[in-house]
């Protein structure tokens, strides 16, 4: 997935109301910024962090800028925005990148399933079950190289993993694929201490038959594309 303007380096001065976020820009100049994450972002929002944003030119939109990635120490990098994620998992399983689904030669969006839910994405191909394919941006790292999932509480999150349970219980292939858009981390576990009852419904996910997947991603400010698969920790999470 490429950024289809040229990103412009900024300062953070702070991020507020979740979804705005003030920044200085290399000229000097301040200016408002959209942020996409509703999440907590935490240890991404610190005020005077290096950060890219997109600007645009479309008359419809009140903000000049979009933040899109946050500098990390080492050369390193996190993409903020959670749109991301799922434009990188289409681009991989159309062109067959994700070893574990590169069978399903259809990829639909956004298909309802469950009860009042809407799955990312739902594959199919002759002679296999169908495959519903949840994805989770991932960019919390608080020790180590673990990233972490999720960085706040997310009832929306646990909703998802007990109806997949039960795609995978009613004898379809169910995932999980969480996506680390950071690129300091190599591998991947639960969060419990956030979010216990995410925790909770992650092992009995896991244990009903739903396929746990990790990828992290390769991130520059061109754009941001499918890396390799990570390990996730095995551990029991609640």
């Amino acid at each position: 997935m490429r950024f289809p303007t040229p990103l412009v380096r900024a300062t953070l001065l702070r991020r507020y109301n979740r979804f705005l976020a003030d920044i200085r820009l290399e000229g000097g100049a301040a200016a408002t910024a959209h942020c996409p994450n509703p999440g907590a972002m935490l240890g991404l929002q610190n005020p005077g962090l290096h950060i890219r944003v997109e600007p645009n030119d479309d008359p419809k939109k009140k903000l000049k800028y979009g933040w899109r990635l946050t500098e990390l120490p080492g050369g390193h990098w996190a993409g903020i925005d959670t749109s991301v994620p799922n434009r990188v998992v289409k681009e991989a399983l159309t062109g067959g990148f994700i070893p574990e689904l590169a069978a399903y030669g259809t990829v639909r969006p956004e298909v309802k399933f469950g009860q009042n839910s809407r799955v990312d994405f739902l594959l199919t191909a002759p002679r296999l079950p169908d495959a519903y394919v949840e994805v989770k941006n991932v960019h919390l790292r608080r020790k180590g190289d673990w990233a972490e999932f999720p960085d706040s509480v997310t009832a929306r999150g646990t909703t998802h993993l007990v109806e997949l349970s039960r795609v995978a219980r009613a004898g379809k292939q169910a995932v999980m694929l969480y996506l680390v858009q950071r690129t300091d981390c190599a591998r991947l576990k639960i969060a419990g201490d956030i979010d216990p009852a995410y925790a909770k419904a992650f092992d009995a996910a896991r244990a009903a038959g739903v396929r746990m997947l990790c990828y992290d991603t390769r991130i520059d400010p061109a754009g941001v594309s499918l890396g390799r698969a990570l390990p996730i920790d095995p551990n029991p999470c609640s």
